[in-house]
């Protein structure tokens, strides 16, 4: 894990939302109740990064495998879980960033999801037993 640390004289982390940590850059909110012009954090699961803003200190997690960016992730989100700050990771509805913290097994810290969780995505031997005891058939939908 290697750590960059900066400063921005007169910033805000709006500039993140909607510029450097964008979702269509891979980028997903870490939500937490401190959220506010002066402090923002931001993950990135395809691309193994978190970053930090905290009046105009920015910090840059780089992560060099997914074990080390699963870790990361879960301290940062522990540790706002302690505080009673965290809400949740927000994916912006793409679900191709929900699919990447799905497959690292961190989906227990999203919200607000866009598709739904692949524990909860039926087989589809139950789709045509449920179309067979709903009594849905082709016949009928004739």
């Amino acid at each position: 894990m290697e750590l960059t640390r900066g400063f921005e004289m007169m910033g805000d982390r709006y500039k993140y939302d909607f510029e450097k940590c964008h979702f269509k850059d891979g980028w997903a909110q870490l939500d937490t109740k401190q959220d506010a012009s002066y402090y923002g954090n931001w993950v990135n699961p395809s691309k193994r990064l978190l970053f930090s803003y905290c009046e105009g200190d920015t910090t840059l997690t780089t992560c060099t495998d997914d074990e080390d960016f699963k870790t990361a992730v879960r301290e940062c989100c522990e540790w706002h879980k302690e505080r009673g700050y965290f809400i949740g990771i927000d994916c912006a509805c793409v679900v191709a960033i929900e699919a990447e913290f799905d497959r690292l097994g961190l989906s227990e810290f999203l919200h607000g999801r866009v598709s739904p969780h692949p524990d909860d995505v039926p087989s589809p031997s139950q789709v045509v037993e449920y179309l067979h005891l709903g009594k849905v058939t082709k016949e009928k939908a004739n």
